[in-house]
């Protein structure tokens, strides 16, 4: 796609792979013209790249620099990539959120799960594929996780039908909005890079969790969440080099009611 001459199809290559060498590919097209000639050539592809277990074609009409359009088309019967951490599985679907580094990643949700001290309901918001929920939680435990990506959704309901867990109920809504009938014992945010926002910070200072586990790619805003947060104590801070050879990082920071 020329962005100066406004033609051409082909505006994005995504390619990620997994810990076993596996891949989802994904091409952002501006239309559905050369659809054809994509799907006629597959086979060929897959017979050269058998590594390739996921195919789609994302459309993304608009002359702007967006990444991806809201409409994705699958061209492999598979939709998902399974990857596996510290033992649980988690599937990586077009258009969810998934830490980009594994070995960090199976670190990060390893010290959330030793961070968790067992509990019964957990909530878990901003919870993309699932990955800290999952780890936190075993048969016993009430486990609701929120994300607003309905790809990430269906990603961890797969993961926890898998894992034979049944107190599970994962729902694509606002993370920033929600509240639950019932204060869970162990709240966990991953949020985006803007934080959770003021008025989320509120209604937890009134909520009476006892325990919650922020985890952060951005420092800033993460401090001013903290601020906001005076209803809690940080009791333990852990980074993880999610981003290696950059200026970038993961913060786990464990926070107990005062």
């Amino acid at each position: 796609y020329r962005v100066d001459k406004k033609r051409g199809e082909v505006k994005f290559v995504l390619l990620t792979q997994n810990s076993r060498g596996e891949y989802l590919l994904r091409l952002v097209m501006r239309s559905r013209d050369q659809l054809d000639q994509v799907q006629r050539a597959l086979p060929e592809l897959l017979a050269d790249f058998p590594q390739i277990r996921v195919v789609s074609v994302n459309l993304q009409p608009v002359h702007m620099a967006r990444l991806e359009g809201d409409e994705e088309i699958y061209l492999t019967p598979e939709h998902a990539l399974k990857e596996e951490l510290n033992g649980v599985p988690l599937y990586i679907r077009p258009g969810s959120f998934f830490q980009t580094n594994p070995e960090v990643a199976a670190a990060l949700y390893a010290q959330a799960r030793d961070w968790s001290n067992g509990v019964g309901q957990v909530w878990d918001l901003f919870c993309g594929v699932g990955g800290f929920g999952l780890h936190c939680a075993d048969q016993t435990t009430r486990l609701t996780g929120i994300e607003i990506a309905p790809e990430a959704i269906a990603s961890a309901r797969m993961s926890a039908k898998e894992l034979g867990l049944e107190q599970v109920d994962f729902r694509a809504l606002d993370a920033a909005a929600f509240e639950g009938a019932e204060a869970p014992e162990l709240l966990i945010v991953n949020p985006p890079r803007r934080g959770i926002g003021d008025g989320l910070a509120a209604r937890l200072n009134r909520s009476g969790i006892p325990l919650i586990l922020y985890s952060s790619c951005n420092a800033e805003t993460l401090a001013k969440d903290l601020e906001h947060l005076d209803g809690y104590r940080v009791e333990r801070v852990r980074l993880f080099d999610m981003f290696p050879h950059t200026e970038h990082y993961e913060v786990l920071v464990r926070l107990v009611r005062r």
